[in-house]
């Protein structure tokens, strides 16, 4: 059964762009706080960038910001994810992820309750 559905992952050079999209069967995001998170072999999940729930404020991690955007199409029901100046530090699969609507976000893995599988981005020469 289909609900968090990560899309737009793929193999890019370093210094390209992505654009992933996050999508909910069971229906909206626009109420919710959103995260994009992304993990590497041998390493953490980490935050990437997450949106309010409450007033669409951003957070990003500091390797993101200038780099990425996150924003929401509501239009679409989706959240994308804009990946910039891609360089192989950012190759790792990447998630995201729902959470409930918050004003101060904390764009950490535990905030969150609702796990997409995964899309991944490979950066390569």
């Amino acid at each position: 059964q289909v609900q968090l559905m990560e899309s737009g992952g793929g193999t890019v050079q370093p210094g390209g762009s992505l654009k992933l999209s996050c999508t909910d069967s069971r229906g909206t995001l626009d109420l919710y706080t959103i995260g994009w998170f992304r993990q590497a072999p041998g390493k953490e999940r980490e935050g990437v960038a997450c949106i309010s729930g409450v007033d669409d404020s951003t957070v990003y991690a500091d390797s993101a910001r200038g780099r990425f955007t996150i924003f929401r199409d509501d239009a679409n029901d989706t959240v994308y994810l804009e990946m910039n100046s891609l360089e192989f530090e950012d190759a790792a699969v990447y998630y995201c992820a729902v959470g409930p609507p918050v004003l101060d976000v904390i764009c950490v893995a535990s905030r969150f309750s609702r796990w997409g599988q995964g899309t991944q981005v490979t950066v390569s020469s």
